[in-house]
């Protein structure tokens, strides 16, 4: 039988906005809907200890409010598993074994975390477990025995690093792990810059629309959006590269005939910024808003969403710890089972 099983995940570090929906959430929940996959949804508590050791309580407060994003942008557990990596123990020995196969210079090569290094300034002060962490997704991954990976773009030396992992794994102690593919968005969809113009949406920038963003404070985001800054009066030839606005436009508004013309006349002279911001801020709130309503829904019983992740980490266990004994089998340190 094919394997359809999907993993992938996001860090606790806050809550997700629009740059996560756009780059990786829409695409598991089109997965998810088409009942032709198994999702596993991890929440990687973990992976974001590597870099957040000492303020746990974030971790910790984040870890919720990922979960009533993932609900509210439709993910489903009765389709997909959603569950907290920290309650999976078996990845934690999968990361042992696997870093034995990889070396330092490797890792060291890995373009997404060099630029992640220097983007936290970390120098040479790195924690060993934000350095090795490609590693633990390469062991997130093969506990699943996922062959789809839904990532954003900058994801793909992570998947180049599992991929090594498997191969080096599968050669030395025979064919036990599968390796992943990767499913990207679609084209032009694929990184959501800043409201400020920067390249990269980030919550450490404070550039970013939450999911969980109520219906003014979106407004006042819109509305303070990087434009064109040469284009100071509404009669003046303004630029459609580079601004926001219209960077949104394109990924947020299906009316792409309307959004043309829009470039057209904006480039032409004569329709001002408040204008196309207030237009923007009505393409959003119409894809937002209901995702906002659905939260609100699920915030209301806490509880239950903690009994949902509770759940999902017991049905993950399984499958993850079945992963582990047949790794312990092909590499032998399965030493007792003689006497089973």
């Amino acid at each position: 039988m094919e394997n359809n099983i999907i993993l992938t995940g996001d860090r606790p570090t806050g809550k997700l906005h629009i740059g996560h929906y756009v780059g990786s959430l829409k695409n598991r929940v089109e997965m998810q809907n088409t009942g032709k996959y198994t999702p596993y949804i991890m929440i990687a508590d973990q992976q974001a200890l590597t870099d957040n050791a000492r303020d746990p309580e974030k971790i910790k407060n984040s870890l919720i409010q990922v979960a009533l994003d993932y609900l509210a942008v439709g993910l489903d557990p009765k389709k997909s598993t959603i569950f907290v990596q920290s309650q999976i123990p078996a990845l934690a020995e999968l990361n042992l074994y696997y870093l034995n196969l990889v070396t330092v210079s490797r890792l060291e090569r890995n373009p997404t975390v060099k630029a992640e290094i220097q983007q936290k300034n970390f120098e040479r002060s790195i924690p060993a477990g934000f350095f090795t962490y490609p590693v633990s997704q390469a062991a997130d991954i093969t506990a699943f025995k996922a062959k789809y990976v839904p990532v954003g773009d900058d994801q793909e030396p992570m998947l180049e690093q599992a991929r090594e992992i498997v191969r080096s794994f599968n050669s030395i102690y025979g064919e036990v792990l599968v390796e992943p593919e990767g499913v990207f968005p679609k084209k032009g969809s694929g990184r959501l810059p800043g409201l400020d113009g920067n390249a990269k949406m980030s919550k450490s920038l404070g550039n970013c629309i939450y999911l969980s963003d109520d219906a003014d404070t979106l407004k006042k985001k819109v509305m303070s959006m990087y434009t064109d800054p040469n284009h100071i009066h509404v009669e003046d030839p303004g630029q459609v590269e580079g601004n926001m606005v219209f960077a949104y436009l394109d990924i947020f508004d299906s009316d792409k005939e309307h959004v043309a013309d829009l470039k057209e006349r904006y480039q032409a002279g004569g329709l001002g910024d408040v204008k196309i911001k207030r237009y923007l801020n009505e393409v959003l709130e119409a894809e937002l808003g209901p995702i906002r309503e659905r939260r609100a829904e699920f915030e209301k019983d806490i509880p239950a969403v903690y009994q949902m992740l509770k759940d999902g980490s017991d049905k993950a266990n399984e499958v993850a710890n079945q992963t582990l004994e047949e790794v312990r089998a092909a590499i032998g340190v399965n030493y007792f089972d003689i006497l089973k």
